[in-house]
């Protein structure tokens, strides 16, 4: 009989944005393993489960642990931030897991910052888009440009995750730099903090502008493709489809 970890996606946090699969595998699970603030996120609804945690930059020691614990009998459920496949643990699960033939494991998608992000934003990611993180601890940054430069020329609209952090408080200015040679100053753009979670706070801009914005790590950053525009207030980037336009005129009766 295999062991089964459950690889769980939870959305920005909120309970409400987590799927109904996420909610019931969480609980059914015997224990929850995930990075500290994550498990703060799940509230008091999960409060009486066995919750495990490492700290930041000790996901390879994270995912080890899931696999002691089921290898002790236990169903386990490790949270990830968004979506597990989109910048998550995933992968190195089944990296690792090649090592435990007998553990079983399966993925359950969440809601990743692309999506709820765009949704606040409006609709920025309505046609073709890349998804490219500003990241350089496991990246290299030469590797990082390549990227911006050739989603640039592709014409492709942006999501950009992990846009600064204090040790990379310019990397967004950086990446602007990049698109700026390819792309015009007027460019539509936008970037939400916090997706889901309180404070959460949406900004509409250029390119140009956003090249001096100061954002932190809880960031999302969305750069428009040539059909992108700023309407009322929202980004949006458009399909294609050809829409007249009418112009309401009152005159005096």
């Amino acid at each position: 009989m295999k062991h089964k970890i459950y690889i769980v996606g939870m959305g920005p946090g909120k309970e409400e944005m987590m799927t109904k699969e996420a909610l019931y595998v969480l609980e059914q699970s015997d224990v929850i393993i995930g990075y500290t603030v994550y498990l703060k996120l799940l509230g008091e609804r999960f409060s009486k489960k066995e919750r495990l945690s490492t700290p930041m930059r000790q996901e390879k020691e994270r995912c080890e642990l899931c696999f002691q614990e089921a290898e002790k009998g236990k169903q386990v459920a490790l949270i990830c931030s968004g979506d597990a496949g989109v910048y998550g643990m995933a992968s190195l699960m089944y990296e690792i897991g090649r090592n435990y033939p007998k553990t079983e494991l399966v993925v359950i998608p969440g809601i990743t910052a692309a999506s709820s992000g765009a949704a606040v934003l409006g609709a920025p990611l309505n046609h073709d888009f890349c998804v490219i993180s500003l990241s350089d601890l496991l990246t290299p940054w030469e590797t990082i440009e390549k990227r911006l430069a050739a989603a640039a020329q592709g014409d492709f609209a942006l999501a950009l995750y992990n846009p600064s952090s204090h040790k990379r408080a310019d990397y967004l200015m950086r990446a602007c730099d990049i698109l700026l040679q390819y792309l015009e100053g007027e460019r539509a753009c936008g970037y939400v903090e916090n997706i889901g979670r309180e404070g959460t706070r949406a900004v509409t801009c250029t390119l140009k502008e956003l090249r001096e914005c100061r954002v932190n790590m809880f960031t999302t950053v969305f750069v428009g493709n040539s059909g992108s525009e700023i309407i009322n207030g929202k980004l949006v980037t458009r399909r294609g489809y050809q829409i007249e336009r009418t112009v309401n005129l009152c005159g005096n009766n």
